[in-house]
């Protein structure tokens, strides 16, 4: 098999990159249905209005903890707050039941966590112990929010989804990686003769 030149396989990338740079922090189908997840920046960039809920909250939290003192009673109920947001962010909506808003299971969550951790590794060597063993928590209940995987139920009752070519959701997505593929196969014919 011959390999691709060095200066021929940064160019690739740089052209998945750039093919895929609209959707890469949204990982949700662009569709209306998904629309509360997502968030629209101008006409052509969609980001996860999660993960920007937990960016955000982290970024306030952490400033917060280096400007604003409390007392370690305010700090254990703004960690079991967090947490508690967290824990709640893990169970499946009834499909009755609304979804519980991103800033509640994302934003506060992660303000307060990172409020709570901050302060607490100010506190000298215990803080930084109590906030080691807070951090492995926050660990675990990520890894059990991962493990429980994406709400797909918008999915489950949209008409497009048993048709043959790819729904309004991710037929955005699909062109772009076909016209990816397309050059970057032109390119590689052309590198290889």
């Amino acid at each position: 098999m011959p390999r691709t030149p060095a200066r021929l396989a940064v160019r690739i990338d740089r052209l998945s990159r750039a093919a895929h740079r609209f959707h890469r922090f949204a990982h949700h189908p662009l569709c209306d249905e998904y629309g509360g997840e997502v968030l629209a920046l101008g006409r052509h960039t969609r980001i996860c209005r999660g993960c920007c809920g937990v960016a955000t909250g982290c970024l306030a939290g952490s400033l917060a903890s280096v400007f604003f003192m409390t007392s370690p009673a305010v700090l254990l109920f703004a960690a079991v707050l967090g947490l508690g947001g967290l824990l709640a962010a893990l169970a499946r909506p009834s499909p009755r039941r609304a979804r519980t808003p991103k800033v509640v299971s994302r934003f506060l969550p992660a303000l307060a966590i990172t409020y709570a951790l901050g302060r607490a590794v100010q506190l000298g060597p215990l803080g930084a112990v109590a906030a080691g063993a807070g951090v492995m928590v926050l660990l675990g209940i990520v890894a059990l929010y991962r493990r429980r995987g994406p709400d797909r139920s918008p999915c489950a009752s949209c008409p497009e989804r048993n048709l043959p070519r790819p729904c309004r959701g991710i037929a955005p997505i699909v062109r772009r990686e076909r016209a990816f593929r397309r050059l970057a196969a032109q390119w590689l014919a052309r590198a290889g003769s």
